[in-house]
């Protein structure tokens, strides 16, 4: 499913944001995007969308299942305003938003979908929840020159403090 703007998308999936969560994954390039889309469609969301320059294609295992919508996210401020339109177009959704080889986690979440999680939520009354959005690192970059080893991950215990890609 392609669109050509950020205002097609939400045009054409207006009514599809109550339905259930939307994952935003903002693609700077296409470094581990097939995984991280697989991933926010194994945990549930009803809507997956990759905003991605016209450069990045979607992988084609995604084309019937992940929204793809042409967007510079390279542009200044282009995180909050992508976010802030949908919001607009569908107050009270629940949306979510990362980086391509980034991947949320919540509790349970071996066993529970994004949905089971969100119900929970509901049923309590609750204002906020614990996630994490993982950000992996390798530990060799001359064996994994774009930064990302999901087989022996690292992760910052102290903050953020990963290393720019040199491309």
């Amino acid at each position: 499913m392609n669109h050509d703007s950020l205002d097609a998308f939400v045009d054409a999936t207006k009514g599809r944001f109550s339905k259930g969560p939307t994952a935003l994954v903002m693609a700077e390039d296409s470094v581990d995007l097939a995984a991280t889309l697989n991933h926010h469609l194994k945990i549930g969301f009803a809507t997956v969308a990759a905003l991605c320059p016209a450069e990045i294609p979607l992988p084609p295992e995604f084309e019937a299942t992940v929204h793809r919508v042409a967007y510079d996210v390279h542009a200044d401020e282009s995180l909050p305003n992508a976010v802030n339109k949908v919001i607009e177009a569908a107050p009270g959704a629940w949306f979510y938003y990362c980086y391509n080889a980034e991947y949320l986690l919540f509790p349970f979440c071996e066993t529970r979908s994004v949905r089971e999680m969100l119900a929970f939520h509901t049923e309590e009354r609750r204002d906020a929840m614990l996630t994490y959005v993982i950000d992996l690192y390798a530990s060799d970059l001359d064996k994994h020159g774009n930064a990302v080893d999901r087989a022996s991950a690292l992760l910052d215990r102290s903050g953020y403090y990963a290393l720019g890609r040199g491309d």
